[in-house]
């Protein structure tokens, strides 16, 4: 089947909706990092580094109360990006 809705959800083009829909699978789906990178084009590392920050901010009990992945515009995204150290910022950017 070649529908767009299905394709929207199976294959994410917008670089939140593959952090989260990465996030996702090796989270709550225990797939492995190995495979999420393959499938979604990540380099491995990038996403081992990516689950590694989003584990550790719940450590830090740093999380946001607004989801990172759907911000409604551009000013939620730049105050999420200065909760974050830049050096931090700029790795999750690139992914």
């Amino acid at each position: 089947m070649d529908d767009p809705a299905v394709r929207y959800f199976t294959q994410p083009t917008h670089v939140y909706h593959r952090r989260y829909e990465a996030l996702r699978a090796v989270i709550v789906e225990g797939r492995s990092q190995q495979e999420v990178a393959e499938k979604l084009g990540f380099q491995y590392h990038s996403l081992r580094q990516l689950v590694y920050e989003f584990r550790r901010s719940f450590e830090a009990g740093q999380t946001a109360t607004k989801s990172p992945f759907f911000a409604t515009s551009v000013g939620d995204r730049a105050r999420r990006s200065r909760t974050i150290p830049r050096s931090r910022s700029s790795l999750i950017d690139r992914l």
